[in-house]
């Protein structure tokens, strides 16, 4: 429904550029002004529960690669999943403790303050040739992320659930 919700949205506002912008004239008006939207959906707020933090990091540590390292970074940045694996080494001021992100899902380039905690992570990451910060797929962070929360018995938790958590903190 939500989808529906929000490509209908998009075609309401073509069309409403059309017709004040370009001076389209459609003569019954905007048809998409005559439908009934479906209700939006209730947005996520899952956040980590009592104890639920210790178990994943203590099964993304068992796990291998660099999911252990990439779920603290999440935890510690706020970053959406992509914004994480486009970082540059480029991208980071260690003596600053920023990070530039100028590719983001708003178009809106901004800073991240890096904490203590972020820093170590970096640091503790090999340099890589191509400059990335971590030479994985989005995808592929998904599935580790949904396998190490099966093996540390946490239901109904997402990647993205993980930026909740760090904005609410």
């Amino acid at each position: 429904d939500e989808t529906v919700r929000k490509e209908l949205l998009l075609i309401r506002r073509v069309l409403k550029t059309a017709t004040i912008d370009w001076g389209i004239n459609l003569p019954n008006g905007n048809p998409v002004s005559q439908i009934r939207l479906p209700k939006p959906g209730k947005a996520r707020d899952r956040r980590l529960n009592h104890g639920e933090e210790d178990a994943l990091l203590n099964a993304a540590r068992g796990y291998g690669g660099h999911i252990h390292n990439i779920i603290v970074f999440a935890i510690e940045t706020a970053m959406r999943r992509g914004e994480i694996i486009n970082t540059q080494w480029g991208d980071i001021d260690l003596k600053k403790r920023t990070l530039s992100i100028n590719k983001t899902k708003t178009d809106t380039p901004r800073t991240i303050p890096l904490s203590t905690r972020a820093v170590e992570i970096l640091q503790s990451e090999p340099r890589n040739i191509s400059g990335q910060i971590w030479c994985i797929r989005a995808d592929s962070i998904s599935q580790a992320f949904d396998r190490v929360c099966k093996k540390a018995g946490i239901d109904d938790l997402r990647f993205h659930d993980l930026r909740h958590e760090a904005t609410s903190r």
